[in-house]
């Protein structure tokens, strides 16, 4: 059996068996947000130990060397991560609420900045991060990208679900007023 096919099955069978146990690792190490997820940087970890398995020497700690890469991916997120700012920006909660115009039309100002801030911090971290990335701080899709990794589309995806799973929420706390 070759190096490569031999790692690459060590691999295999480790991520196949270890996953769960790998994703409770990351997450005792961050917390989630859109640029720190335990699935993400499981994946980016796998994805380069997979396309470079036939550059090892052979494996013999798959352990060892898989949480190594870990650790290593984990000190890199966590160098290159930016604090999060406050959401206590009223001009971008009005730019916001502007995209839900029907529902911002039965409210004051005061009133939807409100419940738009409410609805945003409900939100799930990866959306909530994506939302204030974008949203409020200006940042664009490729600079997120080339700051965490992941792909334009997958942040782009991330926020068009986050702004449906808004708007729902914002009809239903309206409706309930």
């Amino acid at each position: 059996m070759n190096l490569e096919t031999e790692n690459n099955k060590k691999l295999k069978d480790f991520f196949g068996s270890e996953y769960q146990s790998l994703k409770r690792f990351v997450n005792t190490k961050i917390s989630d947000t859109a640029n720190r997820n335990a699935e993400d940087i499981i994946q980016d970890v796998a994805l380069k130990l997979f396309s470079g398995a036939d550059r090892y020497a052979p494996i013999n700690n798959v352990a060892g060397f898989v949480y190594r890469s870990i650790k290593n991916k984990i000190i890199d997120v966590l160098r290159t991560s930016k604090p999060s700012h406050s959401l206590d920006v009223d001009s971008h909660y009005l730019e916001l609420a502007e995209v839900f115009n029907t529902t911002a039309e039965t409210y004051t100002s005061e009133k939807m900045k409100l419940v738009l801030k409410e609805c945003i911090q409900q939100l799930k971290p990866a959306y909530r991060d994506i939302i204030i990335a974008v949203d409020f701080e200006g940042y664009t899709y490729k600079e997120i990208s080339k700051e965490t990794g992941i792909p334009e589309g997958t942040l782009m995806s991330r926020r068009h679900r986050a702004i449906g799973i808004l708007y729902k929420k914002i009809e239903i706390k309206i409706n309930n007023y």
